[in-house]
């Protein structure tokens, strides 16, 4: 039987209360885009994992929808609720609303469709994530909105052409597909750790680095790595109304995901029209910053949000310093 589990990950502390930006969402700089990506506001994002707590506080408003495909909760389709912690902590990461107490997302105005595809004990059937995605991009909103962006911190060691079709099937219906590259790393560069379905080439995988922007020893190296992301003591949701700081490349997707939201807004109103999934993937790298590592293990490099407005600005002084030495000497 095909068998799916959570990307492992630490729990490293729990607790009822708290109050500030976690260090992973400034890392990334998504606080510099809100203004200008309107906190993500009316892009979805799928977290297809152990599902998520509506009632939390911080991710209440933010749900617009979910369902179950796990047999938890005598199957009952309409019943998301997280038994794990594992999804309220990705979904915090993503869209945490920023209300002024407990944490914030990358994109607190976006959207989550919540899909529970892992049951309480982190794992499933192939079949239900298989299942989880194609529902997850032919979904539609009560306003036709739909989802933009899917996130999954979850896998396993096998290439299954089941899945890797609806892959296949969501980035050609223009949906982004971000995955946690996998915790399975052994510190070295030039070893292949592969994790599916992270290591198909249509999806967006990230690997993760500690606050000192140092890759982690867990997170794996193989030459589908995109990018990386903070993926040591995040702070986020969790289920029961707390907030938990987890370590993992579980929790290093998420930063990637909200990214997405804020860029797409961005982009797509400079622009004035829809964006497709490969030009997306295309504006999210252009905003990475190499860190030292090989392809292997940072892929194109650490998400830097503001990178391209910070090199503008660098470009725009430039000028007006040459405009003025150029006053000078007449």
């Amino acid at each position: 039987m095909r068998k799916a589990r959570l990307i492992p990950f630490k729990r490293e502390e729990v607790v009822m209360t708290c109050s500030e930006v976690p260090r992973g969402i400034d890392m990334v700089q998504a606080p510099a885009l809100w203004e200008a990506a309107e906190k993500g506001a009316r892009q979805v994002i799928a977290v297809i994992d152990t599902g998520c707590q509506p009632d939390h506080p911080d991710l209440q408003d933010r749900i617009i929808d979910g369902r179950n495909f796990t047999t938890d909760y005598d199957g009952d389709e309409t019943n998301f609720a997280d038994n794990n912690g594992h999804g309220t902590h990705v979904a915090g990461t993503i869209a945490a609303s920023e209300t002024g107490t407990g944490v914030v997302g990358a994109a607190p105005q976006a959207d989550i469709l919540a899909v529970k595809a892992l049951s309480g004990g982190g794992s499933g059937e192939m079949d239900w994530i298989i299942e989880a995605i194609r529902y997850a991009v032919d979904w539609r909103g009560p306003n036709d909105e739909c989802v933009r962006v899917i996130t999954m911190s979850l896998g396993g060691p096998q290439d299954i052409e089941a899945l890797h079709q609806v892959v296949q099937y969501a980035t050609e219906q223009e949906v982004s597909v971000v995955c946690a590259a996998g915790n399975q790393g052994d510190g070295e560069e030039h070893t292949d750790e592969f994790a599916y379905p992270a290591a198909y080439n249509e999806v967006i995988a990230v690997g993760a680095v500690n606050v000192d922007k140092e890759i982690t020893e867990f997170t794996n190296t193989n030459d589908e790595i995109d990018l990386v992301a903070p993926g040591v003591n995040v702070l986020s949701t969790y289920i029961d109304g707390a907030y938990a700081k987890l370590t993992g490349t579980s929790m290093a997707a998420p930063h990637v995901s909200g990214g997405l939201a804020l860029l797409v807004n961005i982009t797509e109103n400079a622009f004035g029209r829809d964006k497709s999934e490969a030009e997306m993937y295309a504006q999210l790298i252009r905003r990475t910053v190499p860190i030292g590592y090989s392809t292997r293990a940072e892929g194109n490099g650490l998400l830097a949000l503001n990178l391209v407005d910070r090199i503008a600005e660098f470009y725009e002084d430039a000028e007006i310093d040459r405009q003025e030495k150029d006053k000078n000497i007449m």
